[in-house]
């Protein structure tokens, strides 16, 4: 595959976090707004902004969304910033997306649970009208938090399914906060008739992936503990569950170490559904086009690979599936000149 047409290609991406998506530019506006200082300099602000290169693991790489989040606090923030990843999204053709946040985290000066995801889902709609791009909302709880809490968020979004709100996730301390100790969240937002994913084996845990798929879990985030995992890997297949890997994050957290620990080619060779994902645009100083200049530099994935992953990535998406069919016929025909 030609590296120079990438960008060209059209996309579909499931994993996208809002709070580590937001572009530099956008995020000086917000501190702007926020009336809160920040350096100067795009080299000293990129510093905060992106992952450490020495990050020793996940939470080393979780460190970075402190400086973000007391940016997001409002409602006028919550919108610029959700218009702002989708529209970075659509510029490199991506014609659908899942943008994912976490309510709680921009409940500090007040907003409610209702408010934040009213305020992320205008965000995504004033890109849809602007740039043709589908974009949806996901809510993710925080692993560590008090189950409480994330009872009462969900309590208070239940009903936002018809505005934008497609799916639900839980995000946070894996490590700590494994499938097994959260089984009754999971269970009660399963009881809601929303669909999950979920974060999993992106700290070293094969069993948490094991665990996730006997929850019913069908799309995972990560994955990257299914490396030399054969049986969850042949029971992942046999339960159709879609792995949306983000290569260049997982890389950086050292869930894989090496590239030979990033377990997509056994994934490929398995049969199992593929995605590509950024994670964090900002964090992981990564797009859609880069990660698939990645896959291309260590894989040798093909025009007609990308096509069946992004095609993998609308039939799992959240949306209705008049949309799907929609967006599968659409995506096939913008492939035919690089097939």
């Amino acid at each position: 595959m030609d590296k120079t047409k990438l960008k060209d290609l059209a996309k579909a991406e499931l994993h996208c976090h809002l709070d580590g998506s937001i572009s530099m530019a956008t995020i000086r506006t917000l501190a702007d707004m926020a009336q809160i200082e920040i350096p100067a300099s795009d080299t000293n602000l990129k510093k905060l902004i992106t992952a450490p290169e020495n990050a020793e693991n996940l939470m080393d790489y979780l460190k970075t969304f402190d400086f973000v989040r007391p940016l997001l606090q409002t409602k006028e923030a919550l919108t610029l910033a959700a218009y702002d990843v989708a529209k970075q999204a659509a510029q490199e053709n991506v014609i659908y997306t899942e943008i994912r946040f976490a309510p709680e985290l921009s409940m500090d000066q007040g907003l409610t649970a209702t408010e934040t995801l009213q305020a992320v889902l205008e965000g995504l709609n004033q890109a849809q009208e602007e740039f043709g791009i589908v974009a949806k909302a996901l809510v993710c709880g925080m692993r560590q938090s008090d189950p409480a809490l994330t009872r009462e968020l969900l309590a208070q979004i239940a009903d936002f399914a018809p505005k934008g709100l497609v799916g639900f996730d839980f995000a946070g301390d894996e490590h700590g906060f494994p499938p097994a100790k959260i089984a009754e969240l999971i269970k009660d937002v399963q009881a809601m008739g929303y669909p999950m994913t979920f974060h999993a084996g992106e700290c070293g845990c094969p069993n948490h992936i094991a665990d996730s798929i006997a929850l019913g879990i069908k799309r995972m985030g990560h994955v990257t503990a299914i490396h030399n995992q054969p049986q969850i890997l042949a029971d992942f297949v046999k339960n159709g569950v879609t792995a949306e890997l983000c290569l260049i994050s997982n890389l950086q957290t050292k869930a894989a170490p090496t590239i030979q620990d990033f377990p997509y080619l056994e994934l490929k060779a398995a049969g199992a559904k593929i995605t590509i994902n950024t994670d964090n645009r900002t964090v992981s100083d990564t797009n859609l086009t880069k990660e698939y200049a990645a896959f291309v530099d260590y894989f040798g994935t093909s025009a007609a690979e990308f096509l069946e992953y992004n095609s993998n990535a609308i039939q799992a998406s959240f949306t209705s599936e008049a949309e799907k069919a929609e967006l599968l016929s659409k995506i096939e025909e913008l492939y035919v000149p690089f097939l």
